[in-house]
């Protein structure tokens, strides 16, 4: 991450805008839809200087510094673009409050993207000299290719044995496409099927149909027969160990959206609902768990694992006085055992995994499903689930009210 300094900064501002460099007097009105879109342009950085790109907030389009108070709130509202869903993969980046001869400004500074392109509701920007546009085909041509020799995720490697025969172009064309793309663009179709697929990162490239692990994962016919790990075990047992009666069982295979559409079915099939009708006039009526806080936490184990060297399952394994979640893989990147849930705090083993569980709307906003989860155990009376993570798996129990 680099780090400017003030003189840096001040010479930033006396050159005015330019392709690495964006002003926001404030927030208000448009801007926060103009930095978002500014981000987006930075991470996809179809310039390749392969530097951060700087947006400078309580800066004037003169270039003179404004009065703009830069307060927490501020900040925070910056942070959580990193992670509020509307930039998909999530982008690297930075916010600081800075100092300049006595006035206040903020700073985010944004890292080349290593999976590119990325996109903000549904658009690819990019920079062209100071200011923003929407890429072309072309735009995108270029950008495939910069990923492709790029340091690649894990879930960008392409499968050697696989080809667009591997793929379900009807789930991709009718269901992922028409949410990964903004209207305006889809409207335009003066892309291939091939190059529609390398932009969302499903095959290698437009000239390269070999199918990623994304592509497998999210719209493969028969995903398990490329990764043999990467299906749902499911088991009701009838007691409070593993080694106790099994009243249900199933191994949940397909793409990724078959499997979480699936576990649902299995999740809400056993939170059977208690009715009271003694402890007053209206009758209540209370499942076993909060079934979306269990859907937080099962999406969260299917998006964190590892996929690679693994055949491992994610295994959900559901008792009378708990609920076992385990996922391959561990902690990964800038989350820890000791920071592992804390709210907005993120890393991604598969970012690109996790952008296509976004477009497909199983995840709202980044880095919020543990959270979110705690909340509504606690509103339901539950107590807190309990993590136990080390560097091969993740343990969440939810414990029976």
């Amino acid at each position: 991450m680099s780090n400017f300094t003030d003189e840096e900064l001040l010479q930033f501002i006396k050159t005015g805008e330019s392709d690495a460099v964006e002003f926001k007097e404030s927030l208000s009105g448009s801007a926060p839809e103009g930095i978002r879109e500014a981000i987006c342009a930075f991470a996809n950085d179809l310039s390749d200087h392969r530097k951060p790109g700087l947006v400078i907030v309580g800066v004037k389009d003169d270039t003179t510094i404004g009065t703009t108070s830069i307060t927490d709130e501020l900040l925070r509202r910056l942070a959580d673009m990193k992670t509020d869903g509307n930039i998909v993969p999530p982008p690297s980046l930075t916010v600081e409050k800075r100092v300049l001869r006595g006035k206040e400004i903020a700073t985010v500074t944004v890292q080349p993207s290593n999976s590119p392109p990325v996109r903000c509701k549904g658009a690819i920007h990019i920079r062209i000299g100071p200011r923003r546009g929407i890429a072309t085909a072309q735009d995108e041509r270029i950008l495939n290719e910069k990923r492709k020799y790029g340091d690649r995720p894990f879930d960008l490697y392409p499968i050697s044995s696989t080809e667009i025969s591997d793929l379900n172009l009807a789930l991709f064309s009718y269901e992922y496409l028409p949410k990964a793309f903004s209207e305006e663009i889809l409207a335009a179709n003066d892309r291939s099927l091939n190059e529609q697929l390398a932009a969302t990162k499903m095959i290698t490239s437009a000239d390269d149909p070999t199918t990623t692990i994304l592509g497998i994962l999210t719209i493969g016919k028969n995903p398990q027969d490329f990764l043999p790990g990467a299906y749902v075990q499911f088991l009701r047992i009838d007691g409070n160990e593993l080694t106790d009666s099994i009243i249900d069982s199933q191994e949940i295979r397909g793409a990724i959206p078959d499997q979480i559409r699936r576990l649902d079915d299995k999740l809400m099939a056993h939170n059977f609902i208690a009715v009271d009708i003694t402890s007053g006039p209206i009758e209540k009526r209370t499942a076993l768990y909060p079934i979306e806080a269990v859907q937080q936490i099962t999406r969260n184990a299917i998006m964190h694992r590892t996929y690679e060297a693994t055949n491992a399952p994610v295994r959900v394994y559901w008792y009378n006085d708990r609920i076992d979640i385990i996922s391959p893989g561990g902690v990964f990147g800038a989350i820890t055992a000791e920071n592992f849930g804390e709210p907005g705090l993120t890393d991604y083993r598969n970012p690109n995994l996790a952008e296509a569980m976004r477009t497909f709307g199983f995840v709202q906003r980044f880095g919020m499903g543990i959270p979110i989860a705690r909340r509504l155990l606690a509103e339901a009376g539950h107590l807190a689930p309990i993590f136990e993570i080390d560097n091969t798996y993740a343990l969440a129990t939810i414990q029976a009210r």
